[in-house]
């Protein structure tokens, strides 16, 4: 087994000299899909950014609060 056509877990590296060129329509397809990746990405964060209620989380600072108080 040649070390250089390996990965560290025994996966064969494909080198660029190995490698198709790609069809219109893969590119094509790739940068959709790339696409529609990130717009779900900002589309998520901004609904949390929109919906965000940081009351949510005043509980959970009063429970730490009373926990320190005890332990310390």
């Amino acid at each position: 087994m040649e070390r250089t056509g390996f990965e560290p877990f025994g996966e064969q590296l494909v080198s660029a000299t190995d490698t198709q060129p790609q069809s219109r329509a893969s590119k094509l397809l790739l940068r959709a899909g790339t696409g529609v990746f990130w717009t779900l990405v900002a589309g998520i964060v901004l609904a949390r950014a929109a919906f965000f209620e940081p009351c949510v989380y005043d509980s959970f600072s009063h429970v730490a609060s009373i926990a320190r108080n005890l332990l310390f």
